[in-house]
């Protein structure tokens, strides 16, 4: 029987025409009394065995897993979140109200290489985020990872490895504790100090790293000074040498529009 909720349900009841018992000669106050009782009786009845029985709303801070996913050693290393069971999600986890995480071993998905597919037209489109959770517990994963990593380009997935049952609990616990956390935590920080920024400007040169853009700096005073300076001068800086002297050299020289 496809259920309801309780609106509807009384909807229904609402528009249903109940019938009424047949006009009958007056006999006696009893026997009237027992048949409007047996009536209520019979629609209450009615009522009970119809109405529709729903589950208890899920906790929002809660991790929802589905119960074919009870004993997964993964799930001994959620520590920090509370899990719940639920058999009527369709992934492995829910981890946010539009996030969500399939699970996969990739020794089972040599013996099974048709799960996976199955398991994602079953979810369809239900959520924002599908996370594809791999745990590596194979020898040689590089092929199963390659036809993986196709069917997660064509399905929209994020495709995240774990090498054992650990990384792969911390992972889905990590993502619901970062449910509503801003994007800004992973973006990268733009440098509004001018020193900064033209240290970050000249480790873009290869192979100058961000010590050698220390020293130069602190060695020409300012940048006019250092796109001044000839070869054998940076040559002579600390820990330059001739190798990137003559690198930064020529790409200081280059002018910065191309004819």
């Amino acid at each position: 029987m496809d259920e309801f909720d309780d609106d509807s349900f009384n909807d229904i009841l609402g528009s249903m025409e109940i019938p009424t018992p047949a006009k009958q000669p007056k006999t006696s106050s009893a026997a009237t009394s027992d048949s409007h009782s047996n009536v209520s009786a019979s629609t209450s009845g009615s009522a009970v065995s119809a109405a529709p029985v729903s589950k208890p709303a899920s906790n929002p801070h809660n991790v929802l897993v589905h119960t074919k996913q009870r004993g997964n050693p993964i799930l001994k290393f959620i520590l920090n979140v509370p899990l719940e069971y639920r058999d009527d999600i369709v992934p492995d986890y829910v981890v946010g109200r539009t996030s969500c995480i399939l699970y996969l071993s990739l020794k089972y998905h040599n013996l099974n290489p048709d799960y996976i597919c199955q398991r994602l037209k079953a979810l369809g489109k239900s959520y924002e985020l599908r996370v594809l959770l791999v745990q590596v517990d194979t020898p040689e994963p590089h092929n199963a990872l390659k036809s993986l990593t196709r069917i997660s380009l064509l399905a929209d997935l994020t495709m995240m490895l774990a090498w054992n049952a650990e990384e792969a609990g911390k992972m889905i616990e990590t993502y619901k504790q970062f449910e509503k956390r801003s994007p800004d935590l992973i973006m990268e920080r733009v440098e509004s100090n001018p020193h900064q920024k033209l240290v970050a400007a000249l480790t873009n040169i290869k192979p100058v790293n961000k010590t050698d853009a220390v020293t130069l700096l602190q060695t020409f005073g300012n940048l006019e000074n250092l796109i001044n300076a000839s070869e054998e001068r940076l040559s002579q800086v600390m820990g330059l040498g001739p190798r990137k002297a003559k690198k930064l050299y020529k790409t200081l020289q280059e002018p910065f529009l191309s004819k």
